[in-house]
């Protein structure tokens, strides 16, 4: 059969096109292999055992891991004894996390925080620069502050009194359905409800619904990501009172999927980790969206280094049913990235779902892992 000469035409455009498809797949691909090999891997070692636990004691998933100005090491572990009273319309609980002390050579030095009614699920402790120790706990939706001691000098939000089983009934109405509505919207300040607000914005004040992280300025004020049950971050002063919260679920800038971690650099910037929406946030030191750092992955955990070159270690932590990923990152923080380490796994120098990264020195860091129960002490090499 012959071609006509639109036939020939046409044939011979389709090669054409199809020509430039798949030298631009090529070159999409070449482009890709440069961008995977720009990223250089970091020399590590990772001390084995660092963290020597006493026989009658186990660690548990290590939510939080963090230093003082002497070396010695915090872990904020979900382990322990949890408690539920039932039988009636509400559930009582308490416990299932415990605080332990290491000194700097990774010695057991005690625990602290035993039977606390506001621990009860773990998730952060940080320390702060007068070495009191803050512990964030995402069942509670409480973050408390301890001295060095380890005495509870005063919490942040309000834990439930119960778990409610059940339909809560409607409120009841106050002046007609607009009151009724208001009260409903009322009762539900903080615990990120429907029809109670933006989504995820939370109440403007210090109730919490599953709190992640906290961290300070230089000034002292405190930056607290209400980063599961809400999606914001909430500023402070230096007696945690309240100042201001941005944020609320969403994709845009100052928006938040799921915030998991925040950190302050020396300027004053506030880093949060948006995991859900692969990336991380960058905002002055009121909460105005500056610039947002991808390419790491959906980042978990995140620390900025002291000194006066700051660096920002974020990890793309792996799903606990899953191997994928689990590399951390080191980073300028224009969000340049200087290179990774690690993957997911369970041997040394693996890692198994990193909730947290303490940075104080540089080039050691202190990571505490949820799927391995441990944490370890890397030591990136020059």
């Amino acid at each position: 059969m012959r071609m006509n000469t639109r036939d020939t035409a046409l044939d011979t455009h389709m090669k054409f096109i199809s020509k430039i498809f798949f030298a631009g797949a090529a070159a999409l691909c070449v482009a890709a292999t440069l961008g995977a090999q720009a990223i250089p891997e970091i020399a590590y070692d990772s001390t084995p055992n660092f963290l020597k636990m006493p026989d009658h004691i186990y660690m548990g998933e290590a939510a939080g891991v963090a230093t003082n100005s002497k070396g010695h090491v915090y872990v904020f572990t979900r382990t322990g004894d949890a408690y539920a009273t039932i039988g009636t319309s509400r559930t009582l609980t308490h416990g299932g996390g415990r605080i332990f002390e290491f000194d700097q050579t990774g010695k057991y030095v005690r625990e602290f925080g035993q039977g606390l009614y506001g621990i009860l699920v773990p998730n952060s402790i940080r320390v702060d620069a007068q070495d009191n120790v803050w512990a964030v706990d995402r069942g509670s939706s409480l973050v408390i502050k301890f001295d060095p001691q380890g005495r509870v000098i005063w919490p942040m939000g309000r834990k439930p009194e119960a778990v409610n089983v059940g339909a809560r009934p409607a409120p009841p109405a106050a002046g007609g359905a607009a009151g009724g509505a208001a009260g409903g919207a009322a009762a539900g300040a903080g615990r990120g409800g429907p029809g109670r607000g933006a989504p995820g914005a939370g109440a403007q004040g210090d109730l919490f619904n599953q709190p992640s992280d906290v961290a300070w300025d230089k000034e002292g004020h405190i930056f607290v990501a209400d980063g599961y049950g809400n999606a914001r971050v909430g500023k402070f002063d230096t007696m945690g009172h309240f100042i201001k919260s941005w944020g609320q679920r969403g994709t845009e800038s100052g928006q938040f999927s799921k915030a998991t971690s925040v950190a302050v650099d020396a300027g004053g910037n506030v880093y949060v980790t948006d995991t859900g929406n692969k990336r991380i946030q960058v905002f002055d030191n009121e909460g105005t969206f500056k610039t947002q750092i991808t390419g790491v992955g959906s980042p978990m955990a995140a620390c900025i280094s002291p000194g006066a070159h700051q660096y920002l270690y974020v990890s793309n932590s792996n799903e606990q049913n899953s191997m994928d990923n689990g590399e951390i990152y080191k980073l300028e923080l224009d969000g340049k990235i200087l290179g990774k380490f690690g993957k997911a796994g369970k041997q040394l120098k693996q890692f198994g779902t990193v909730n947290m990264i303490d940075c104080r020195r540089p080039n050691e860091l202190l990571v505490g892992e949820l799927g391995n129960w441990r944490v370890q002490k890397i030591t990136l090499k020059p």
